[in-house]
């Protein structure tokens, strides 16, 4: 019988959960410091307010992906 194709055994990190979950916790936890931080400033058009949510959005993102990637090393140590 063939194994199953929806089954991985990768070696080392496993990228595809390191990429869900920092997509998961990215959202739920992005959403409201951006909404917090643009509290503490003035955004009067809407291509600052998206400007804002990005540049903020993005370092959201890069430290979540971090972090998850340490979590994932460190769990299959």
């Amino acid at each position: 019988m063939p194994e199953r194709v929806e089954t991985t055994d990768p070696d080392g990190v496993d990228f595809t959960w390191v990429m869900q979950v920092t997509f998961v916790v990215t959202i739920v936890v992005g959403a409201p410091v951006v909404a917090l931080a643009s509290t503490l400033v003035t955004l009067s058009t809407w291509s600052a307010m998206a400007s804002f949510a990005i540049r903020v959005g993005a370092v959201v993102w890069f430290c979540t992906a971090v972090g998850v990637y340490l979590v994932a090393r460190r769990r299959k140590e």
